[in-house]
């Protein structure tokens, strides 16, 4: 697979979020004109919580179309929900999902260049977002996550852009092996030594392997995936 296509493009603002008032720029809009797409994401678009979200290993997430008929089947009373920008990404994709893409690829995309940086971490705000109270764990448990995308070559992207594959360092490394690694096969030791190591490897994740090597012992998820009380 060395092309994928971008349906829409999609920036959002900061509001709050359900009843716990928490700010989420998770609504965003879609945008028919062409978008500048710089280190920390496309133009316009804003982060809330920007410990957890944007950055540069974090500057433009994107997600799969061919996600939603599955999230609908699972979830029939929710799915007039899973339509495009359900999860809050800039990039609605065809053609392409998280078996297709590896760490570190290296796309063009109308005149951005990109790599793929990480998958998503999906925090309790999906949660409020579906109104289904273990959404975050059923995205991480699927692997339908999403990923994200760091701008190597600032450019411009447009709705109908091709994503055209320009390097593959890591071809071992699909971000649905990324995810059955940090959510299934959690303390296989050969591989988190092996993802650790990768070049380019945010150092957050970096962390996350190297304390499992250390401690032996898998991290406490519940207060990403737990929606807290108010």
């Amino acid at each position: 697979m060395a092309e994928f296509n971008v349906l829409e493009l999609r920036i959002g603002h900061a509001a709050p979020l359900g009843s716990t008032g928490a700010l989420s720029a998770i609504d965003k809009r879609k945008i028919d004109g062409p978008l500048a797409a710089s280190q920390l994401g496309l133009d316009g678009d804003e982060q809330a919580d920007r410990r957890h979200h944007g950055g540069p290993h974090k500057a433009i997430h994107a997600y799969s179309i061919s996600h939603f008929a599955t999230w609908a089947g699972e979830l029939p009373d929710r799915a007039d929900r899973f339509r495009p920008g359900a999860f809050g990404e800039n990039l609605v994709i065809s053609g392409a999902c998280e078996a297709d893409l590896c760490l570190g690829d290296h796309w063009r995309i109308g005149s951005a260049l990109v790599e793929v940086s990480q998958g998503r971490q999906p925090c309790w705000k999906l949660n409020m977002r579906f109104d289904v109270a273990d959404m975050a764990w059923r995205v991480q448990e699927s692997g339908r996550t999403g990923w994200y995308f760091r701008v190597s070559e600032p450019g411009i992207m447009t709705a109908g852009d091709r994503g055209v594959l320009i390097a593959r360092p890591h071809p071992g490394w699909t971000l649905a092996r990324v995810s059955h690694l940090l959510y299934h096969d959690r303390m296989n030791r050969l591989a988190l030594a092996e993802l650790a190591a990768l070049p380019g490897l945010p150092e957050s994740w970096k962390r996350l392997a190297d304390a499992r090597l250390a401690s032996g012992k898998t991290e406490d998820w519940s207060s990403r995936i737990e929606t807290p009380h108010v």
